[in-house]
């Protein structure tokens, strides 16, 4: 997963901190984070269309997931990442 920021902003840190505490729980080891900090690299950006930040971008498994904002609303996360409360 990439997690698109700018900068080490309150939505930033928050999106952070809630995207590792989401996969310990839920995905315990079976996940990679990549954090973008779009202040140093805004050229990365284009590769996956970031139009609003933070962006977290699931890439595999296919189709390709995208979830904007603070990532607080964990079952939305959930949801949107196709990850089931089980860990599944």
């Amino acid at each position: 997963m990439r997690l698109y920021i700018a900068g080490q902003t309150v939505k930033s840190v928050a999106a952070i901190a809630n995207l590792k505490r989401i996969c310990e729980t839920h995905l315990a080891r079976r996940y990679s984070i990549e954090v973008i900090d779009l202040t140093e690299a805004p050229h990365l950006a284009v590769r996956d269309q970031i139009l609003a930040i933070p962006t977290l971008v699931r890439r595999l498994p296919a189709p390709i997931k995208k979830i904007i904002g603070d990532l607080s609303n964990e079952e939305r996360v959930l949801i949107g990442l196709d990850i089931h409360s089980d860990g599944v």
